[in-house]
């Protein structure tokens, strides 16, 4: 099996370098690029390798760049340090990812389904590149930092007035209508659904504990055990309806307030 290493770390590619042979001792490394513009001559130059493992971050730039400078017929092993919550939904066929530092197990399981999909990969060549092209633009999606929602416009006493997120307390519909508490126990209408709220919200901020509840963190002054291994919170400024950790959101919960 060739292969062709992407890694503009030495210490890195060494490491890489060592597991392999101890996971396919048949493998052979023909090549080592340490960036978009070293990988693309590589590229135009060889015989497409079997298999490529690519750093995501090099020296100048994001190696997604690679996959709009050339054709790339081979399959894709991705290398990265981007947290695993960010990457858990990309595992798929053709294309996978090691999260650093990489171990031997890790690498073996990616080796064996690269193996499961060797003969696709043979017997659909024109279709590799385009598989391919796609499921990068699904990652690269899946890295890009999400823009979350920073002021809402709302009317108070005739007037609309713009309220910072960082300002609101939590956010709770009562059945009919969509509301949120200011910091400053201000009580506003919001024009949104919940689940448009959970798109416009950070996940690190706003935790939605119930289908009609969003609290943000310096809202939560006491937490305490309710029956239906359900958990109720006192929100600071109060509210006027019981702020209910739903049973399933539980462990979720506890989790974010630990982080």
């Amino acid at each position: 099996m060739k292969i062709l290493i992407v890694e503009d770390e030495e210490l890195a590619v060494k490491k890489l370098q060592k597991t392999l042979s101890a996971v396919d001792p048949s493998a052979e490394v023909i090549g080592i690029t340490d960036s978009i513009k070293t990988t693309v001559e590589w590229l135009q130059a060889n015989p497409a390798p079997d298999l490529i493992l690519m750093d995501i971050e090099l020296a100048d730039g994001q190696s997604f760049e690679i996959f709009n400078l050339v054709d790339i017929k081979s399959p894709v092993i991705f290398t990265t340090s981007y947290d695993e919550y960010a990457l858990k939904a990309f595992k798929v066929n053709s294309v996978d990812y090691l999260l650093k530092p990489i171990q031997k197990e890790e690498l073996q399981a990616a080796m064996t389904k690269f193996n499961q999909v060797k003969k696709s990969y043979s017997h659909a060549s024109d279709n590799t590149g385009l598989n391919v092209e796609n499921l990068v633009k699904e990652l690269q999606q899946k890295l890009q930092p999400k823009e979350f929602r920073k002021r809402f416009l709302v009317k108070h006493a005739q007037k609309l007035v713009s309220i910072e997120v960082d300002e609101i307390a939590y956010f709770y519909s009562d059945g009919r209508l969509n509301f949120f508490k200011s910091a400053d126990n201000k009580k506003y209408v919001v024009d949104y659904t919940m689940d448009e709220l959970e798109e416009m919200l950070d996940p690190e901020k706003y935790f939605r504990i119930s289908r009609s509840f969003y609290v943000s963190i310096g809202s939560v002054d006491q937490i305490h055990d309710y029956f239906g291994n359900r958990l109720i919170l006192h929100l600071k400024p109060a509210v006027d309806k019981e702020a209910l950790v739903s049973r399933e959101k539980v462990t979720e919960f506890k989790k974010w307030m630990g982080k």
